[in-house]
């Protein structure tokens, strides 16, 4: 069934050779075209492939807009939605940031993973500074996604709403419980993040809220001394 899978066929071998069919298959989601993508399905196209720049159909559907095409790819009971391209990006974080909100609830109704090692869509939605990006955050967090993961170097999706996302987002995360005192491998918070460009006042703000965290936290030794 589609968007039943597991890690390792999420991630898949390394890309092979293309056949004239899965090479004709990338082409057409490129130009969004959904009746030729749909035929190449039902001729056997598969839709588990990588193209030479690593990416799959459905990954390239999504970082382009391609959404007709999509639509096919997502009717196809061949279609993994959790299949990754060459840099461990899945479907849904594609979906997630480029602030298609149908395609990620479809997307996790498939089976989507919600939650992954290293970057997680979470993260990706959190670097989006539209209101389809907060929305899409919204319904990531009702779904149970970590609210603090970390990708390689660890950044979470905080950090990455400080430098890249709207306030908004910042707001949304706190309140979700994001933690403001974390830091990634160079030592650097949120609101570091948000300094470095020029978010100043998001800057203050989230300092604010690390040191309020940090004194909740030391509330409670200090009762017990």
């Amino acid at each position: 069934m589609s968007g039943q899978s597991t890690d390792a066929a999420a991630h898949a071998a390394p890309a092979q050779p293309l056949t004239k069919q899965e090479g004709d298959l990338f082409i057409y989601v490129t130009r969004d075209n959904a009746n030729t993508v749909r035929r190449l399905l039902e001729q056997g196209a598969n839709p588990n492939v990588r193209d030479q720049n690593g990416q799959t159909p459905m990954t390239l559907a999504l970082q382009l807009g391609s959404l007709n095409a999509f639509d096919a790819l997502m009717a196809s009971a061949q279609t993994n939605v959790e299949f990754r391209n060459s840099r461990d990006e899945s479907p849904l974080m594609f979906a997630a940031i480029r602030g298609h909100l149908d395609a990620v609830t479809r997307l996790i109704r498939q089976g989507a993973h919600v939650n992954k090692t290293l970057w997680s869509p979470l993260h990706y939605a959190a670097a989006g500074g539209g209101e389809q990006q907060l929305e899409i955050a919204r319904l990531l967090l009702a779904k149970d996604a970590y609210i603090d993961p970390r990708s390689p170097n660890d950044t979470t999706p905080l950090m990455m709403a400080a430098q890249y996302g709207s306030d908004a987002m910042v707001k949304l995360l706190l309140e979700a419980g994001a933690d403001p005192t974390m830091t990634n491998q160079l030592g650097l918070t949120a609101a570091d993040f948000a300094a470095r460009v020029g978010r100043d006042t998001l800057a203050r703000q989230l300092n604010d809220s690390a040191a309020q965290l940090q004194q909740q936290r030391d509330q409670p030794r200090k009762m017990t001394r």
